[in-house]
């Protein structure tokens, strides 16, 4: 398997990105050059003493996938990568690390590392840059390099920079959003920020540093809540409203006879659509008219649509939104979203080392190189499985490479 994605990773015009990454905001975020047909080599440390698991923690989470390194948190996010280890708290192990940069060459050098770690492991943009002048170095962390001590995960920057406080019921406590969606929002943000560092490379020929602070991603995506504060509207105005819209009504989740539907009304437009359908003609009041009218008796509205829906089966309510032309979706369960007919041809797969078929999500949008293998990506690899052939690629001898394991610089 190694050697198959040595092998069409042959040719000038592949990207080779290097990666000392863990957990899922950059893994999610070179997962893209993945989809892109980039070569994407993940750099795990060398094991530390007394403990039991190597490498990325993230391979230890969930169940037992394939061997006691590859479980299934792990899998998705770091398919048809190599993984190589190397003890980058040594300068030997800096060095090889420095040669990679130059002999593969690497395009692109990402980290999630703390940024308060990068100098003592050689891997910040200042030195590596020494190595390759147009390298685009990409980092991910909390707060960014201007606060380079604080470490934190996704539920932490939820909680920070408000997400908690806009999620939930509004007679609940707040509550995580159900998706890791800023590490996703992070990994998206390094993608296209690499991208568009590359593309002023081929302009100018040099390359830069991208921060990514998780904080400030996740804070640029306020734009229905912060400037709302200075125009008028309270705090409580925006704060948890369960499933309801905070400004158009009626937009919220209906119980129905046989399961939930949720219903989106945007416009007066589809108000008038909605109410001329026979289920819902009772609703035909001048006081709901406009949506300010539909927002001033919002309780009142809520409660008359669902003792409407509550009498009819989810199929025959959502025929007479369909005949309304008003947006609308069953509440799927996640075990039946790999089957809705606009996912189904557009999954991507894997297989385990035994043989068996894993779903992935799809691209974000189709690419080239998922077209031509056919959307198959190679399952991840074990612990430090291609240290040895991506060192020896960069011309490392093998029996520099049995002394190097020896002594504890690569595993």
């Amino acid at each position: 398997m190694a050697g198959a994605r040595r092998k069409r990773g042959a040719g000038a015009k592949r990207r080779v990105v290097l990666s000392v990454e863990q957990a899922l905001a950059m893994p999610y975020a070179t997962l893209r050059f993945v989809h892109l047909g980039w070569r994407v080599i993940r750099i795990e440390p060398t094991p530390v003493p007394g403990q039991t698991a190597r490498g990325d923690p993230n391979r230890y989470i969930g169940r037992p996938v394939a061997g006691a390194d590859r479980h299934s948190y792990y899998v998705a996010p770091n398919v048809g990568k190599e993984a190589i280890a190397l003890n980058l708290k040594e300068e030997e192990g800096r060095a090889l690390l420095h040669r990679l940069l130059r002999e593969l060459p690497a395009d692109v050098f990402c980290t999630n590392t703390l940024p308060a770690h990068l100098p003592k492991l050689g891997i910040d943009y200042e030195r590596l840059r020494r190595e390759r002048a147009d390298l685009v170095w990409c980092g991910i962390s909390a707060m960014g390099a201007v606060h380079p001590e604080v470490p934190g995960y996704d539920p932490m920057v939820q909680a920070l920079v408000g997400y908690m406080d806009l999620t939930g019921d509004p007679a609940g406590p707040p509550l995580l959003c159900g998706l890791p969606i800023v590490d996703l929002k992070a990994g998206d943000e390094a993608f296209a920020q690499t991208i568009l560092a590359l593309m002023e490379r081929a302009e100018t020929g040099r390359g830069r540093m991208i921060d990514i602070s998780m904080a400030r991603v996740a804070a640029s995506w306020l734009h229905t809540f912060l400037p709302m504060l200075d125009m008028g509207s309270p705090p409580e105005e925006l704060r948890r409203s369960g499933n309801e819209h905070r400004q158009f009504i009626p937009v919220n989740a209906y119980r129905t006879a046989d399961g939930f539907i949720f219903v989106a009304i945007g416009s007066d437009g589809q108000w008038r659509r909605f109410t001329e359908q026979p289920f819902f003609a009772a609703l035909r009041q001048e006081r709901f008219a406009t949506n300010e009218g539909r927002r001033q008796h919002k309780a009142e509205l809520h409660a008359a649509i669902e003792e409407i829906t509550r009498a009819q089966c989810l199929g025959a309510v959502a025929e007479a939104l369909a005949a309304a032309s008003v947006p609308h979706a069953p509440i799927t369960p996640l075990e039946e979203v790999s089957g809705l007919p606009f996912l189904q041809d557009a999954l991507l797969r894997t297989r385990t080392p035994a043989g068996a078929t894993v779903r992935l999500p799809p691209p974000a949008v189709p690419t080239a190189h998922l077209d031509e293998i056919g959307g198959v990506l190679p399952f991840p690899p074990r612990y430090g499985e291609e240290t040895d052939a991506v060192l020896a690629e960069a011309g490392v001898a093998r029996e520099e490479i049995a002394s190097l394991r020896a002594r504890g610089i690569i595993a």
